[in-house]
């Protein structure tokens, strides 16, 4: 018999143990509070062992309950309360509202994302798309998921906008040829950030490389330097290559290296047609599913593809002309576009707001989600979880275990905190120092070579964790934009990027030993 105490269909026992785990994280967090002294660390301070408490209940929680919304909930109150802020809604909520990263991400993702997707479903424009693609190009699965992996690579800015942009756009066609969201979220989070730091020509390498310098070290010694040590790295970038590759087998139905998961929700999807698995709860709400287009409107397949151009156009050259891609900007242009086509086809202005506020509709957990695991993220940053895990390489280590240690660190950082660029900021400038001093410790002929070995663990090593982290912002829009079941994609996922992880370890560690 199952029962629902934290809105899924969990057993007695599995509720049983997740009420366990709850009360004790607060009594933990209220111990914390009262009598554990931090540990100074400059101007930032850690708990020890306890500054991982939020991130591991969280974590723990999603995996028994399947119910992000109350694991995640549940981190941030055993967080505030370690912090001693037990007034969640004005100290902990509102201030995180406030900060204007996570008033974006609410705009874009509620509003924009949300919107256009809504539009799109009352117009029958994706599925005009997914019509018009599977008379044209796709033939099958495979054929689909090629599309979808080409997609990812040819989008690789990384990150969020890569997800929502080869999500929304192949969400359709996907769902028309039968495949798993499994195995589509997973092709869609894959060639996001992997691909990022392998076709680095974007707004990577400029924020990385403020965080690398180290004194005295010469090939680090200006912006311009920094920038060529990047791009030098990249064919150490092992996770990102592997990773891309093993996408790329799933996509040729080749499912050795994609794990038990993986392999069963295509067999599922290939024998009964079930896109999800049994009680899978996705975060995209049926409002997006089905489409609702009003009596005698016609869709085109440029309704959905002008759009998507205007939105790729945009990003591309506010990313050219400013630095960093203006990704509201892209997005709220295609929403006013798709907008405006259906008002000059004949649609009433009431039928395309019915559409819009569907699309809100539609993403509201998930933007809920989002919001959570963004609040989560700042308060383990707050509590020190990432400066504790680094503390534990301050002591000396053989030189060929380092990059495995750094990767490892990387790792367990970006998991808990679910972002690989505010692990960058944690981690690079404790690793890049210490790299350098046990280089230069154990007299290693190339510390240069040893540097970049180093930097590239750290760099893959948070992408990894940012992945496959279930508080993590892309993990959420890969499964909401794909359909899939946020607890499935994770358990899914982690298998085949564990293998990639894995083998890139062995990699760094032969470079070392036989080319440093």
């Amino acid at each position: 018999m199952s029962v629902s105490f934290f809105g899924g269909t969990n057993s007695y026992s599995r509720n049983f143990l997740a009420l366990i785990l709850l009360i004790f994280g607060v009594f933990s967090a209220l111990y914390v509070n009262y009598y554990v002294e931090a540990t100074k660390v400059g101007t930032a301070y850690h708990y020890g062992l306890w500054s991982l408490l939020p991130a591991f209940i969280t974590i723990l929680l999603s995996w028994l309950t399947r119910e992000p919304l109350t694991a995640l909930l549940s981190g941030i109150v055993i967080g505030a309360f370690m912090m001693g802020q037990y007034d969640l809604t004005d100290q902990i909520l509102i201030p995180s509202l406030a900060q204007a990263g996570t008033a974006g991400l609410l705009l874009l993702y509620l509003w924009l994302l949300g919107g256009l997707l809504g539009i799109w479903s009352k117009t029958g424009a994706a599925q005009a798309f997914a019509d018009y693609m599977t008379k044209h190009f796709v033939r099958g699965q495979q054929s689909a998921k090629l599309v979808t992996w080409f997609l990812g690579i040819l989008f690789f800015q990384g990150g969020t906008m890569s997800t929502v942009l080869v999500g929304t756009t192949v969400r359709p066609l996907a769902d028309k040829a039968g495949i798993s969201h499994e195995e589509m979220s997973y092709i869609v989070d894959s060639t996001a950030s992997p691909i990022a730091i392998v076709v680095a020509f974007n707004a990577w390498p400029a924020y990385v490389q403020a965080l690398i310098f180290v004194p005295g070290v010469t090939f680090l010694a200006t912006e311009a330097d920094r920038i060529a040590f990047f791009f030098s790295a990249i064919p150490f970038s092992f996770y990102g290559i592997i990773a891309v590759i093993g996408t790329l087998l799933l996509s040729l139905n080749i499912t050795k290296f994609s794990g038990k998961r993986l392999r069963d929700a295509h067999h599922r999807a290939a024998t009964t047609g079930e896109l999800d698995a049994p009680n899978a709860k996705p975060l995209s709400a049926k409002e997006l599913q089905v489409c609702d287009v009003p009596l005698g409107y016609k869709a085109h397949v440029l309704e959905f593809i002008l759009p998507l151009v205007s939105l790729i156009i945009i990003a591309v050259f506010t990313f050219v002309f400013y630095g960093s891609p203006k990704i509201n900007w892209a997005f709220g242009a295609a929403l006013l576009l798709s907008a405006f086509i259906a008002l000059v086809k004949g649609m009433s202005l009431n039928n395309v707001i019915e559409g819009f506020g569907n699309g809100l509709k539609g993403v509201v957990q998930a933007s809920v989600i989002l919001m959570l695991a963004v609040t989560i993220g700042a308060i383990s940053k707050q509590i020190g979880g990432g400066l504790y895990l680094v503390s534990l390489l301050s002591e000396q280590l053989p030189y060929w275990l380092l990059p495995i240690a750094l990767q490892m660190m990387a790792m367990l950082i970006a998991f808990s905190t679910g972002t690989s660029w505010g692990t960058f900021a944690i981690a690079f400038p404790l690793a890049m120092p210490l790299a350098w001093a046990i280089a230069q410790s154990a007299g290693i002929d190339n510390p240069e070579l040893f540097m970049m070995v180093c930097f590239a663990t750290v760099l893959n090593g948070s992408v990894y964790g940012d992945q496959c982290s279930p508080i993590s912002d892309t993990t959420i829009l890969s499964s909401m934009t794909t359909g899939c079941d946020m607890m499935d994609h994770v358990k899914s996922q982690i298998v085949p990027a564990s293998y990639a992880a894995g083998l890139a370890a062995i990699l760094w560690t032969l470079t070392v030993v036989f080319f440093v």
